[in-house]
């Protein structure tokens, strides 16, 4: 694309006049830079872009975009938030590519890996082409990517949805974390669906209260338009049983639909029943019933079931297709995940990390387990600090056998990190193991027929960072070789 041609995008205030070269990519990395590319200047928390651009342009950058003025041989446009710049760039180098998609945005605490893999998995079944952007990869087709955040940035993004494209993909579904919404990084996406799971406490390391946490989530659904068109209607579907959902509703001009359990809702299940085995429930969408039978467990998976069911429904799929496909999944990777290594004991990995997360895993154990409760919990370093006595409380509440150990400690020394936990439980019976596996292999060893383990807080991640490094470590794993080597 033409640098003119680009920069139109943007309406400067003061037209660029310069020469117009060929763009052959956006940048903001210099070393992704190759001859021709518009490499664009971020300040970020720990490096600023601006830094970088000489040696940009020496690898071949064509054209700098920046907020302030610098002494390179390649033109420099100057705009005041670089940011902001990027999003609008990006969408328009790639061609606009939400536009063509069906585009499913899921925002909320908890859920969204799990509601975004069920929605994922519902459209695949009627033979729809999808692509899957969230916590765990980036998947396009069949193919999966690796991310390093739950929402990739704006270049990052528009970037895979025209891939999405390319490999004709007709739905894509994502999780939009607040951090990503505050952060502008979903700027240019041409929502169709929002979602809301639910909203507890997490992240106020980074937003600082509740209600500029639930303001940020807010964005996705004022971000949903404010127009209205019968060939491509856009959608809240909020929950029902959350009184965030009050906020979201007035934040976007979008048809509303609800989904609860414990509230009248458009999407309503009642009679539900759970066994160690699965949950069954009906649920009543305008007065006629459904049975389904899911071989998930606890009350939080049938929120991320009816949040699936509802999306499906908006975007047209028969019910009888959708419950097929539901009833079918069995889980999804690090979420309430059993690892069964011919024990007679239960072992459960589950990415909790909030104290609600962890709160809704442990009682939904409690409603099955016959004998001793294990509970392996940690929090992570360079996050939330006043989560932290509240996971430990929520442990020793619910489990007969809570264990402190380190989950991600980061920058922060471990042991403090468990100090800040042990505030909660003063009094308490419970064990501090700092190291991880020795934790689970404490509880593994102790374990007799009939007891539950619970591994929480790191899911399907296969890494623990400790300091500035990045060790292999699959709780799923060690908790299988410990198991084996009973």
């Amino acid at each position: 694309m033409k640098l003119h041609d680009l920069l139109q995008h943007l309406h400067l205030l003061v037209p660029y006049q310069g020469t117009n070269p060929e763009i052959t990519s956006i940048e903001n990395d210099n070393r992704k830079v190759q001859k021709g590319s518009l490499f664009i200047c971020i300040k970020g928390y720990t490096v600023d872009g601006h830094d970088f651009a000489e040696s940009a342009v020496k690898d071949g950058a064509a054209v700098v975009l920046a907020e302030r003025a610098l002494p390179l041989s390649v033109p420099v446009i100057i705009v005041n938030d670089t940011t902001r710049a990027m999003a609008v760039l990006a969408d328009a180098f790639y061609h606009h590519p939400t536009k063509k998609l069906h585009l499913i945005g899921i925002t909320g605490t908890n859920g969204k890996t799990t509601t975004s893999h069920l929605i994922e998995k519902i459209f695949s079944d009627v033979d729809r082409s999808t692509g899957l952007i969230g916590t765990m990869y980036t998947k396009i087709g069949d193919q999966k990517f690796e991310t390093k955040n739950t929402t990739p940035e704006s270049l990052v993004l528009q970037k895979g949805f025209k891939q999405m494209l390319d490999a004709g993909v007709d739905t894509a579904i994502m999780e939009v974390s607040s951090h990503a919404l505050h952060m502008g990084r979903v700027h240019g996406c041409d929502y169709d669906i929002a979602v809301f799971t639910n909203l507890t406490q997490d992240h106020l390391d980074y937003h600082k209260t509740m209600e500029d946490y639930m303001h940020a989530k807010s964005l996705l659904f004022s971000q949903l338009g404010n127009t209205f068109d019968a060939s491509k209607p856009k959608f809240a579907i909020l929950n029902a049983d959350d009184s965030a959902s009050d906020l979201y509703r007035k934040s976007t001009a979008a048809h509303c639909y609800t989904y609860g359990i414990d509230n009248n809702a458009d999407f309503h299940a009642r009679n539900i029943h759970m066994t160690s085995a699965g949950t069954s429930f009906e649920i009543v969408i305008k007065e006629k019933s459904y049975s389904i039978n899911i071989q998930l467990i606890g009350k939080f998976s049938v929120y991320n079931v009816l949040a699936s069911i509802a999306t499906a429904f908006v975007s047209g799929i028969p019910m009888d297709k959708i419950i097929e496909s539901i009833e079918s999944v069995q889980g999804v990777d690090g979420r309430f995940e059993l690892v069964n290594a011919g024990q007679n004991f239960t072992v459960i990995v589950d990415y909790a990390h909030t104290p609600d997360s962890l709160e809704n895993v442990l009682k939904t154990i409690k409603s099955f387990a016959d004998k001793e409760i294990f509970v392996i919990v940690g929090c992570g370093g360079d996050r939330d600090k006043t989560k932290r006595p509240l996971m430990a409380e929520i442990a020793c509440k619910y489990a007969t056998n809570p264990i402190f150990t380190s989950d991600n400690p980061r920058s922060e020394d471990p042991l403090t990190i468990l100090k800040d936990m042990e505030k909660g439980v003063l009094g308490q019976s419970y064990i501090t193991i700092p190291d991880r596996k020795e934790a689970i292999l404490t509880a593994i060893n102790q374990a007799s027929a009939g007891d539950v383990i619970l591994i929480a807080g790191k899911g399907h991640e296969t890494y623990q960072i400790i300091g500035s490094n990045v060790y292999d470590f699959d709780d799923r794993m060690v908790a299988r070789e410990a198991i084996e080597g009973r």
